[in-house]
């Protein structure tokens, strides 16, 4: 299916404050965890899928190639995480997703790696509108550098890393509901 070779970076390390402090992408939705529906999505599209977690590693090691952590249990954000993918990564870019947009599908992957196989060099974002999410994005692991750079000198937006690359948007209509995430006891509704 993947025609744009890329590692596969689940990030499933939070503290899961909304959700009462439990692992989130072991929370179920519609009879499965949250992580499942990802795996269950992004599977065809690599041979490298990783999983950013901070607990739990034996239930998320099951789920992937390999597993990463951010090197601490502070739970210190997404681009923690998103680090320890780079530095892991078997391949020259890396798609990442949170594990809690389990409506996510294989169109919309294919249209993120499309746009990544159009702009190699930079980091692809969705947007809706005027929004970014910084999380739903391919990175050329050549990058990685400036990652740890920016890490280094306290910041912790990956937003604002990839905007400084000149980052390419992947448009997604507003609402669009394969966005939808699902970080609050309430959303599991």
């Amino acid at each position: 299916m993947n025609r744009f070779p890329c590692s596969i970076l689940l990030l499933a390390g939070g503290r899961g404050q909304r959700m009462g402090g439990h692992d989130k992408g072991l929370v179920q939705w519609q009879g499965q965890p949250l992580i499942t529906h990802a795996v269950q999505v992004v599977r065809p599209f690599t041979d490298d899928l990783i999983i950013s977690c901070n607990r739990n590693r034996e239930r998320y090691a099951a789920l992937a190639d390999q597993w990463v952590s951010d090197g601490n249990d502070d739970f210190e954000g997404p681009l923690a995480g998103i680090r320890a993918g780079l530095a892991a990564a078997r391949h020259a870019h890396l798609l990442v997703l949170p594990c809690d947009v389990p409506q996510i599908d294989a169109a919309l992957i294919a249209r993120l790696l499309d746009t990544a196989a159009q702009h190699p060099a930079r980091p692809v974002m969705v947007r809706q509108g005027d929004q970014w999410e910084p999380l739903l994005c391919v990175i050329p692991v050549q990058h990685r550098g400036v990652f740890d750079t920016a890490w280094e000198n306290g910041e912790r937006s990956p937003r604002k890393v990839m905007l400084e690359l000149n980052a390419q948007a992947c448009e997604c209509a507003d609402n669009d509901p394969r966005l939808l995430n699902v970080n609050t006891p309430d959303l599991l509704k």
